[in-house]
This record gives C-alpha cells, structure tokens and sequence, in this order.
C-alpha cells in the first residue's frame, strides 16, 4: 500500500488514522444472569455487555416494580447497579425497596432529570448496568426541547448508546407506550437499541407478561409470565388459568409466544342494534377481528352484521397469533347462537376469507400445552402437522372449512 502524501486525507484529519480490527472470532461473549429465568430466557440468555436494551409499557404496569427487583438481585450477585429515576425522588424508590422487601443499601441512585449528570456518575461510577426510568423525563440542557419530545429522546439515547459501547456498560431504558401501544417517542428509539421488552397485562389484575420483540443478541417472541403480588412480581410458568365454566361467547384458544404455548380464553358479545352497530376490540388484532367476524357471519348465516360486536382476550392480554382466529369465530358463533362451545375443547387455526381453515406453525407446542391444562380436544385445520402422539393427550379433530369447525353452533 502507498504512503500518504502530504496534504492527504490522514494529514486532513489531524495525523490520526483510525484503528481498523478483522471480524476475527472473539471469546465467547460473558452474559450477565438477572436471576429471572424467565427474563434471561426472552434476552437470550441474559445480559449482553455494552447492550442498550428498551423496556416499553404502560405507566403503571409495574415496569419500575420489576427492574428494581432485577437491580437487587443483580448487585446481590456481585454485579452492582446504577438506578438513575427521573420518575420518583430517592426517598420514594427507598420506600419501595422497603414494601417489596428488597435490600436497597447497596444499590445506587442518582437524578434522572439531567443528561449530563447521569453521565457524569454513570462514568465515575463504573456500574455493570445503569437503569433510566424514564427515557421520556431525561433533558439534555443543551438542547431547548422540552423532555419526551422527539429531539430530546433521539438526543439521550444516543449519548446513552455512546455511554454503553465506550465504558461496557449495559444500559436499560425504560420507555412508556401511548393507549394505542405505540412508544410515547420516536419510532426510530426502538431502532437505535440493542433489545425491544415489552411488559403489558391488565393493571386490574395480577398478570403480567414479557415479551421479547427486536433482539441484536438472541431469539425474538419469548416471552416470561410474571403475577403482581404485594411483594413484587413473581415468575410463573403457566399461562392464563381458564374459568372452567361453560358460557355462550367464551371459547379456547391456544397461542403460540415464541417457542412457547398457552392456553387463552377468547369472549365474544353480539347485541342486536337499531342503530349504526358498534365494534370494540380489546387484547385482539381488530383488523382480524372484524375479518373473522366477517367470514364466520357468511359461512354460518348468522345475520350479525346489523349487530354490535365486542371481543376481548381474558386478562387483558393481547393476542396477535393467526391460530387464534378460529377461537375467535367460535366465541362469535357462540355468542350469536348462545350456545357454548363443547366442554374441553380449545380451537387452534387461521381462517381465511373464504372461511377455509389453514394450519399454523407450533402444533407440537399447541397440543402440550392443551394436554397440560386438561383439554379433551382441539379443533385443528385439516394438514396440521406436529402432532406429538406420545406426549398429547388431547384428541385431535381435524377440519377443513370453519362450518366444520362450529357445526355445534348450528346444530339444533
């Protein structure tokens, strides 16, 4: 290679070249356990050093609750931690230390209000992870934006993002989502990080789940299964527990989260209506729903479309996996007819707009976890494949079209 002349491009930029490294293996890379086994499994494993990893969910959902149990656990194992709160003042994160039972001397607070003081102590500091609760309360000074606005995010997160790859720190950004389930900020804050969580449920009740979205260093979709309780949030392995009972407009379902399955319950209500006929969806893909209420109202002749129709998932959950589909044409024959679905059947498919039924992916997953909350039997699109015959114990009907699939609805 030839020498840089003088008045070069090296010369241009102050003498001094940069570093240029091979993509050589390196050791295989230290991850940070957080003592949540089911946190580690949606990271991949754990906590990647230098990673930025974004938090997103409701105010109030128990996202704060949460990272400081993981910062107790972390600075018990040896790995100390940084909390740097623009949400609460030091007095109020101690006091919930205190009710969650939580040893809090060790772990360190500082302001979260000011950019630059949270970069100060984080590199004074040197922890293994910083948590900013929230991105949305943080300020750059020298920036005249006011705090949560998009140029004062993108500003912070990147000075954060500079903070983690620089000092080996892994930072976790906590970021508040809108009623609609966007991230209150730009859309380009989830692109900048390392890891996308999501921790959502219903705030009235004591579910919770995390859920794994974009993910530099492992799987996506995982998910984690956590219950508030009054002393924090306890992991769990099972998914939503169903009613039991036999009502008109409830039907199973069994959703796929990653590698994982759960069973859900599905509700559905249909009011006749005089007037323009509402429809409410809530923990449900809307736009399926009115697809599947669509399809199932002509393959059955249900006369709903002067109807109201609501849809829900049990506890608050949302549900976007195409399998549910079929649950929720069966919630919706059922509630049209009031007529409940057979005892201990779960419905698993996608339906089509020519109402016939096509597999989905995870049937082996599916049918474990119907085996495993006692279900006799599960409607499935004919072709399903997957099918564990040593390990389901739960019959396994296959049809190829949704009037097959509810014939019980109309079956007078």
């Amino acid at each position: 290679m030839s020498e840089h002349p003088a008045g070069s491009s090296g010369a241009r930029h102050g003498g001094t070249l940069p570093a240029v490294l091979t993509l050589a293996p390196d050791p295989e890379e230290h991850r940070v356990s957080t003592s949540f086994a089911g946190v580690d499994r949606v990271l991949g494993g754990g906590l990647v050093p230098a990673s930025v990893i974004l938090l997103a969910g409701a105010p109030g959902i128990g996202k704060s609750t949460l990272l400081l149990q993981l910062a107790s656990r972390l600075t018990g194992a040896g790995h100390p931690c940084l909390l740097a709160s623009g949400e609460e003042a030091r007095g109020q994160v101690a006091a919930r230390a205190r009710r969650l039972g939580l040893e809090g001397g060790a772990l360190g607070y500082v302001a979260g209000r000011d950019l630059g003081a949270v970069l100060a102590a984080a590199s004074s500091e040197r922890p293994r992870v910083l948590i900013v609760d929230s991105i949305q309360t943080l300020r750059d000074p020298g920036t005249d934006a006011l705090p949560g606005g998009v140029a004062q995010v993108r500003t912070c997160t990147d000075a954060l993002i500079s903070l983690a790859k620089e000092e080996e720190i892994t930072v976790l950004l906590v970021g508040h989502v809108t009623k609609g389930g966007d991230l209150a900020g730009p859309r380009t804050l989830e692109h900048a990080v390392d890891s996308v969580l999501t921790f959502e449920g219903d705030a009235r009740s004591g579910l919770r789940i995390l859920t794994g979205g974009k993910n530099r260093y492992g799987p996506e979709g995982e998910v984690a299964w956590f219950e508030m309780t009054a002393l924090g949030l306890v992991e769990t392995e099972a998914g939503p527990t169903l009613t039991g009972g036999r009502e008109s407009g409830c039907a199973t379902g069994i959703v796929l989260a990653g590698r994982r399955a759960f069973v859900a319950e599905v509700q559905a209500l249909v009011v006749p209506s005089e007037g323009p006929p509402r429809r409410q969806v809530s923990g449900l893909d809307p736009r399926r729903f009115h697809i599947v209420a669509a399809v199932t109202d002509r393959a059955l002749g249900l006369r709903s479309s002067r109807s109201e129709l609501f849809g829900a998932s049990a506890g608050g959950l949302r549900l976007e996996d195409p399998g549910v589909d079929l649950a929720i044409a069966a919630a919706l024959a059922s509630a049209s007819e009031g007529r409940a679905p057979p005892p201990g059947r779960a419905f698993v498919g996608e339906v089509s707009l020519t109402g016939t039924l096509r597999p989905v992916p995870g049937m082996e997953a599916r049918l474990s976890a119907a085996s495993a909350a006692g279900l006799d039997e599960v409607v499935v699109a004919r072709g399903s494949s997957g099918r564990p015959a040593d390990r389901a114990r739960s019959r396994v009907i296959e049809v190829p079209h949704l009037r097959d699939a509810l014939s019980w609805a109309m079956d007078k």
